[in-house]
């Protein structure tokens, strides 16, 4: 089970699994998207990110790069194997120095913001990641069908 939901938003802009093992951090990242309407729920590491991915149905995920159990990498790579999560936008938010940069894309990451990250910017990313889902699930959903 997760261990932070925020409070249902009516008319959210999406819904974000914020995965750190930084606390502080993962709150950061939480306040400054939920005052931008996003729906937001944590993680502490990747090995939790995958359990809870397919009860929380995020329409991002922000991951960091070093955290135990499972690293941002091996999530992100393990994301895109499974058919259900394989396009689901996700975004490093990490140091994103060159090799991260390489690795993440080689294991099929969408989107690098550097820490320490302006807010506006990560919000940005984050919105802009969400839409780019909403407009492929608008293209592959047939009319009157939702998500879930």
């Amino acid at each position: 089970m997760w261990r932070t939901y925020s409070r249902v938003v009516s008319g959210a802009s999406g819904r974000v699994l914020v995965v750190d093992d930084n606390k502080v951090i993962r709150q950061l990242i939480k306040v400054n998207l939920e005052l931008e309407g996003f729906e937001v729920v944590t993680a502490n590491d990747g090995a939790e990110c995958l359990d809870v991915v397919h009860e929380v149905c995020p329409d991002v995920i922000t991951l960091d790069v070093v955290m135990p159990r499972l690293d941002g990498f091996g999530a992100a790579a393990q994301l895109r194997a499974d058919p259900r999560t394989r396009h689901l936008p996700v975004a490093i938010v990490s140091a994103c120095t060159q090799y991260e940069v390489e690795v993440g894309i080689a294991a099929g990451v969408d989107a690098f913001l550097a820490k320490p990250f302006e807010p506006a910017e990560l919000v940005r990313v984050v919105r802009r990641l969400a839409e780019r889902r909403d407009r492929r699930e608008r293209k592959e959903t047939p009319a009157g069908r939702g998500r879930g």
